[in-house]
């Protein structure tokens, strides 16, 4: 009798675990059951649990598993009709805040409203319109005639009309503006971002830089000695900081110039120039691929002779990529290797592999981020 029924629709399976969730057999069958699935492309995996009638610790390393290999693809990972003992266990824990349950399958196969994604779009829209009115109600103030024959500009191609020196208010909003600009490219990038993994200190960058456009342009005015003062300026800044994806840097220049439109106050620009911004992260989204990731793999050795062989065929098995780094040779013999990864490849898995239960002569494997330079 298989332990688990399978119910599959397009890109969506239900488990079916029949006894208990134990060390031993069913557990692990669940977990690799799980990981394979994930692997395979299914982007939604509920696990109906009402005919469990107790889980222990390495049930509960199957159901985390699959929570953090949904979390970290962007996919999803519900628990069904969990009996009161299942939810104790959890419970000790606090899984039971962690996991998505429901009380039966129908609830959890229901595809909920994306709240978040509707109250983000619906915001990009207000914030757009709204900028785009203000634009045209008041539109920016430097006026150039090129018609008038007195007060010639430095380069002879007209005049300046004299114009009153905006109030601190205007300028204060034209800040405001910006931020609120860089804030909503943000929030909507995170959606779409390659590695979905929370990278806080661009995202400030981010709001901050969009501001820093806004206020260059305000310092500026019409002054090209200023202009000139203020490249100056920044041609001594260095950024030491690498950022890793090229869409984030293209990021960052539109948000500068989108913070210096608003800077100007062309509200209309920024206005328009956001909600399109906004518009192509899920179109461009429907045409990327899936990046491969890069980690250093530290494996040791119980002795001086290190598994070359069966190292090398795990790798080859799960399609990684991979390159030697270093080679430490002495009581125990530890090697390095750069491989490259596919995104839905488990970490947890492929060091079960390499550790084979303790019968290969690996004792320990760790994992870490190459350093970037």
């Amino acid at each position: 009798m298989p332990v688990f029924s399978q119910r599959s629709e397009p890109r969506e399976l239900v488990l079916t675990p029949r006894e208990e969730l134990i060390a031993g057999g069913p557990a692990e069958q669940l977990e690799q059951q799980i990981q394979t699935s994930f692997k395979g492309g299914v982007h939604r995996i509920v696990v109906d649990l009402r005919d469990v009638p107790m889980i222990d610790s390495a049930g509960v390393r199957a159901l985390v598993r699959g929570h953090t290999t949904s979390e970290r693809l962007g996919r999803r990972f519900c628990l069904a009709g969990a009996h009161s003992r299942v939810i104790d266990v959890l419970r000790l824990s606090n899984l039971d805040q962690v996991f998505t349950m429901s009380d039966s399958v129908p609830l959890a196969r229901t595809r909920p409203w994306p709240w978040s994604q509707i109250v983000t779009v619906v915001f990009v829209i207000i914030v757009g319109a709204g900028l785009v009115f203000t634009g045209y109600m008041w539109p920016p103030g430097a006026v150039i005639d090129l018609t008038a024959g007195e007060g010639r500009d430095p380069f002879g191609v007209g005049t300046t009309s004299p114009v009153v020196g905006p109030s601190p208010l205007y300028e204060l909003a034209k800040l405001i503006v910006a931020a609120v600009v860089g804030m909503l490219v943000t929030i909507v990038q995170r959606h779409y971002r390659a590695d979905r993994s929370p990278n806080p200190t661009l995202d400030q960058a981010q709001v901050l830089l969009c501001v820093s456009g806004a206020l260059m342009m305000i310092i500026i005015g019409t002054s090209l000695v200023r202009a000139f003062g203020i490249a100056g300026a920044a041609s001594i800044i260095r950024f030491r900081t690498p950022v890793e994806d090229a869409r984030d840097i293209t990021v960052l220049f539109i948000l500068m110039a989108l913070g210096m439109a608003a800077g100007l106050g062309g509200f209309a620009v920024a206005g328009l120039g956001t909600v399109f911004l906004c518009a192509m992260f899920p179109i461009l989204n429907l045409f990327a691929s899936d990046r491969p990731r890069q980690m250093l793999v530290e494996i040791q050795a119980e002795g001086r002779n290190f598994p070359v062989d069966h190292v090398q065929k795990v790798f080859a098995v799960n399609r990684i990529v991979f390159e030697p780094r270093e080679v430490a040779q002495g009581e125990e013999a530890t090697v390095r290797y750069l491989a490259t990864l596919a995104p839905n490849d488990s970490l947890e898995d492929l060091s079960s592999q390499l550790m084979g239960g303790g019968k290969t002569g690996i004792k320990n494997v760790s994992w870490s981020l190459p350093k970037r330079v």
